[in-house]
Order: structure tokens, then C-alpha cells, then sequence
């Protein structure tokens, strides 16, 4: 279950995600330097308009993909609150991907392996959790923020 991983914060802290439990989660891989990242703007909109109703995002940065996400954890927050003034978490940088691939992404991947596979396949893969921490979505990179509203207001 979802709720059972812990993660770390941008400062390397351990965070375990019960603290989120019976919140609608939007999960997302992140990168500074990719096509997508202008989606950050998207999501901060996304966050804004929903939060006050139990949603929240998560953004793991990830190097994986294009090598677009050299920062370090302080570079990264820097950027999104700089240009981009995010608000909502984003976390330490992970793999998700691989050998060392975080087990949250391990299980977020089995619970939605279907048609788009198993694998991330780029940065900005989407996947949307429910009050209960069931996975009720994965969505492409090229999936934009504003598209997931019909999705999250079914599960508010």
C-alpha cells in the first residue's frame, strides 16, 4: 500500500506518506531541463485550485531520463520556487527506474502496469492516488496538469 513507503524531503529527511492518508495525491516525476517542465506552472495551478479539498502533489526529482535533472536537492527547490513558485512538495531526487528505483515507484508501477507498461517512460509521468491510497490512474508525460481535473474532481 501507498501508504506504507517512506520517502525523503528535498533536506534528506525521512517522510512517511501515512502523513498523507485520505488526501487525493497526484504523484509526479519531475526534471528542470526537460521539454516538460513547463508543467510545473500547471501543477502549482492544479495545487492552488484543490488543495483546500484534501489534494495534494508530490514531485520526485529524477536524473534518469536525458540527465535532466542534475541539480542538487537545493538547486531543484530553488528552481521551482523561483520560477515557477511552487508550493506543494518536492522531494529528494530518486530513480524510478531500475536497480535503484524507489519502492514507492516499484508499487505505483505494478499498480498501474497495463497498456503504457511497467517502465517510466519519461519525466512528467502522472499517476493519481485516492482517499484510500489506490492508484486510479497513470498518465503520460504529455498529459497536462489542466487535463487531470475531470479526474480529480471525481475522486474529491
Amino acid at each position: 500500500m501507498i501508504y506504507d513507503h517512506i520517502v525523503q524531503d528535498s533536506q534528506g529527511k525521512d517522510l512517511s506518506l501515512k502523513d498523507y492518508q485520505g488526501k487525493v495525491l497526484l504523484i509526479v516525476n519531475t526534471a528542470s531541463k526537460c521539454g516538460f517542465t513547463k508543467q510545473y506552472a500547471g501543477l502549482q495551478d492544479l495545487y492552488e485550485k484543490y488543495r483546500d479539498r484534501g489534494f495534494e502533489i508530490l514531485a520526485f526529482p529524477c536524473n534518469q531520463f536525458g540527465h535532466q535533472e542534475p541539480g542538487t536537492n537545493q538547486e531543484i527547490q530553488n528552481f521551482c520556487t523561483d520560477l515557477f513558485s511552487v508550493t506543494f512538495p518536492v522531494m529528494g531526487k530518486i530513480d524510478v527506474n531500475g536497480e535503484g528505483e524507489s519502492p514507492l515507484y516499484t508499487d505505483l508501477k505494478k499498480s498501474q502496469g497495463g497498456l503504457l507498461g511497467s517502465a517510466i517512460k519519461w519525466n512528467f509521468t502522472k499517476f493519481l492516488v485516492d482517499r484510500q491510497g489506490r492508484v486510479v490512474g497513470r498518465f503520460a508525460p504529455t498529459t497536462k496538469p489542466q487535463d487531470l481535473e475531470e479526474d480529480i474532481e471525481k475522486i474529491l
